[in-house]
């Protein structure tokens, strides 16, 4: 497949579009060498088709140098090897001076000209001196760069409690604010502990859920409403939405389990047939 401009991925689920304007053929997946400040950059394709970048756009984008070679392949290994490295020396120096910062991740740029930290804080940190320090052992451009928490859970990955990898490590492209409204319009407990994810927030798939909640949860009658089914009246006490069901309170103190498509077979036709029960005793 080929197209003027790709999107590869780096490491931390870093992604960036880059203009292909020889239409090179790449696959998603390939390694490709790509240009960088002041150097080179190599990542993976991670998307081709359907991107459409306006022309002045295109202009200002880093360009696809070529396919990688195994011999690529071979240096971008050794980088990662080097990273962890260079992540035990920034945390000796982090020691020494005495910061309150948290180191998460460190990225070499293919060519070795760059070398980016990335940490967490609490405010605003004064790392100039641990520049300098770093700098003097890789003599080469050193980048520290705060990120948030959930960043933070993105670049390290991991496993939810629902046993999938991280949503934001695998398919999120933007962090959109979560908010403990989302978890009340889906009944569920407002317990901190539950509602986070590893990233210490309240977790992003309680507002994907959540236009799926709202628009089921219209398909059953209210909570409390009273509802007239062919056992008589009663409330509705519990929605499972799942099981497409829900659960009816009657004034004897029984309940009853109902199926939603039961809902529209039953229950309304009984209160229609109620309703004209009751006018012609009325008329009478």
């Amino acid at each position: 497949m080929e197209n003027d401009v790709i999107e590869l991925k780096f490491k931390g689920q870093r992604r960036v579009v880059y203009a292909n304007p020889r239409r090179m053929q790449f696959k998603v997946g390939d390694y490709v060498i790509v240009q960088a400040d002041n150097g080179i950059d190599m990542g993976r394709i991670n998307h081709i088709s359907s991107l459409r970048i306006e022309t002045d756009n295109k202009k200002k984008l880093k360009k696809v140098i070529r396919k990688s070679s195994p011999g690529d392949i071979k240096k971008l290994e050794e980088n990662s090897t080097a990273e962890g490295k260079a992540i035990r020396v920034c945390k000796d120096k982090l020691k020494n001076h005495k910061l309150k910062m948290k180191l998460v991740d460190c990225e070499f740029q293919f060519d070795g000209k760059k070398i980016t930290f990335h940490f967490t804080a609490d405010g605003r940190v004064d790392f100039r001196n641990l520049v300098k320090d770093v700098a003097g052992v890789y003599r080469t451009r050193i980048e520290f760069r705060q990120i948030g928490v959930r960043d933070e859970a993105r670049r390290l990955g991991g496993y939810g409690v629902c046993g999938e990898k991280l949503c934001c490590s695998t398919w999120i492209r933007d962090f959109l604010p979560v908010t403990t409204q989302a978890a009340k319009d889906q009944k569920l407990s407002l317990n901190p502990t539950k509602l986070a994810g590893v990233c210490g927030r309240l977790k992003c798939c309680l507002m994907y859920e959540r236009g799926f909640y709202n628009k089921t949860i219209r398909l059953f009658p209210k909570l409390a409403k009273p509802v007239t089914t062919a056992k008589g009246q009663g409330i509705v006490t519990s929605i499972d939405i799942f099981k497409e069901q829900f659960v009816v309170l009657y004034e004897d103190d029984s309940t009853e389990t109902l199926a939603l498509s039961y809902l529209q077979k039953h229950v309304n036709k009984c209160e229609n047939d109620c309703g004209k029960d009751n006018g012609s005793e009325k008329s009478n």
